[in-house]
């Protein structure tokens, strides 16, 4: 079935159902090193990954690993530009479940990144990034401990898809004239707009079954969370992309008071039952002035519109949401992207769950990991319905490959967000408690050890860092 692969002799396929991973004691999962610092990291985090199942388990379960090819390695192995070779598509596809390393974006040929090719090949919809504080790592913030939110980034849409058009080429060109000839006069809310006939040409694709299907796994993640942090916001600029944007925000919402209904409660529904049950006699009047700002101002048919809103959450979920209940469900919320890198900085601790789209997630996502202390700190996962590869969200750093000195952190916790995944709990909460314990006893690789204040010296190298995690797991 490969043309250069040897899967292991032993071990089971990971099947779904579903959506979900059906998982045998004994997963072959395929791995990719990763280029650069990828030949430090991977074995690091290997050593972690086995000796936590071991010791969890004692014996019963074990991990397979398949290695399989992408980025320089592969080409290494397979020829030039094969950055992506087909054995390593059959394997993921056929075991589902993969981790791997940093890999390189080609220069010079290939494809343009090698991380959006697999999501798209897979149809991993979902990035998922959990941002949160390890006590004792540096962090350029007074509070980092109080952010604790996990990205769900929309994977495989907007301007991602990467359609787009060179400035002055023919088709950019015949486009520009389209738009600006007929698709935007003939649009009376555009007016007299035209684009620049020496401009690029990119599309931004929104889909309401993409923003959906990635909202529904947010919700059901949220669901699994503790009560305090049963919150999902929905991150957007629809104030300006009222048709892209600003969908994602209206399709998310339906899709929670929708298929959700038993279990989610909308911020504006919050404050509409709890003025009710603050006052039983409140008039529908009243409670829309409540809601509203501006309610006084406002148009007979706008105030029309706000107080018939009101009428229905009353009538359609005031006995099932009201007298409190609301308090006990998922809240849905929505914030303007540009209000959330502000508000995860001066209030993080009112955020659980951040459902975005792809460009304001990837943003959103670095700019979360660096309050609790960096990318090197940072796991990522990729998940879809049919598969599912947890990654590093750190670049290669080739400067320092070999020398076994970079931080294995963010592999090594993308395993754990793949353990849980599994259902191996167990496994996965001894490498926190190693983590969070080696961190705490100083134990740390030189980017943390250079940033703690006294600087750590010496520091641990790659390799040793792993042996403390291990260590440390019985703390």
């Amino acid at each position: 079935m490969y043309d250069k692969l040897q899967p292991p002799g032993a071990g089971s396929k990971i099947t779904f159902a579903d959506g979900k991973p059906q998982v045998p004691n004994d997963p072959i999962i395929p791995f990719i090193r990763g280029d650069g610092t990828g030949v430090d990291i991977w074995p690091a985090t290997q050593k972690v990954l086995d000796a936590a199942v071991a010791q969890a388990y004692g014996g019963e379960r074990q991990i397979h690993w398949f290695k399989v090819y992408a980025g320089d390695e592969a080409c290494d192995l397979y020829g030039t530009y094969q950055y992506l070779p087909e054995d390593t598509l059959k394997a993921i596809g056929e075991y589902g479940v993969a981790i791997k390393g940093p890999l390189t974006t080609p220069i010079g040929g290939g494809i343009r990144s090698l991380n959006v090719a697999l999501r798209q090949i897979f149809d991993l919809y979902a990035c998922v990034r959990p941002c949160r504080y390890y006590p004792g790592v540096p962090s350029p913030h007074k509070s980092p401990e109080k952010l604790d939110v996990i990205v769900y980034r929309e994977n495989t849409e907007d301007i991602y898809l990467g359609i787009e058009w060179k400035q002055g080429s023919p088709i950019a060109d015949q486009l520009i004239h389209l738009l600006n000839t007929e698709l935007i006069p003939a649009t009376p809310e555009h007016g007299k707009k035209q684009i620049p006939l020496d401009s690029g040409i990119g599309i931004k694709p929104i889909s309401k079954s993409g923003s959906q299907r990635l909202v529904r796994r947010a919700i059901q993640h949220a669901l699994k969370l503790p009560p305090a942090k049963q919150q999902v916001t929905l991150v957007h600029k629809g104030n300006i992309m009222k048709y892209t944007e600003g969908a994602f925000r209206d399709w998310g919402y339906e899709l929670a008071t929708t298929e959700f209904r038993a279990e989610c409660v909308t911020e504006r529904e919050s404050w509409i039952l709890d003025n009710q049950d603050r006052n039983p006699d409140l008039s529908l009047e009243d409670n829309a002035r409540k809601i509203e700002p501006g309610y006084d101002a406002l148009t007979e048919e706008k105030k029309a519109a706000v107080r018939a809103e009101v009428s229905e959450v009353l009538t359609q979920i005031g006995a099932s949401h009201g007298q409190g209940q609301w308090k006990t469900k998922i809240m849905v919320n929505d914030r303007i992207a540009d209000s959330i890198f502000q508000q995860i900085q001066t209030r993080p601790d009112e955020y659980s769950i951040l459902a975005t789209m792809n460009l304001n997630g990837d943003y959103l996502s670095d700019a979360a990991a660096a309050i609790v202390g960096g990318l090197g700190m940072g796991p990522g996962a990729n998940i879809g319905d049919r598969a599912a590869i947890f990654e590093a969200t750190h670049g290669t750093a080739p400067k320092h490959a070999g020398l076994d000195r970079i931080n294995p952190g963010s592999v090594i916790l993308s395993g754990v967000m793949m353990l849980e995944f599994l259902g191996w709990q167990e496994a996965a909460d001894l490498i926190k408690k190693g983590i969070g314990a080696a961190i705490a006893n100083r134990e740390v690789t030189y980017d943390l050890a250079r940033l703690m204040e006294p600087p750590v010296n010496p520091p641990l190298k790659c390799s040793a860092f792993a042996q403390a995690i291990i260590d440390h797991f019985g703390d």
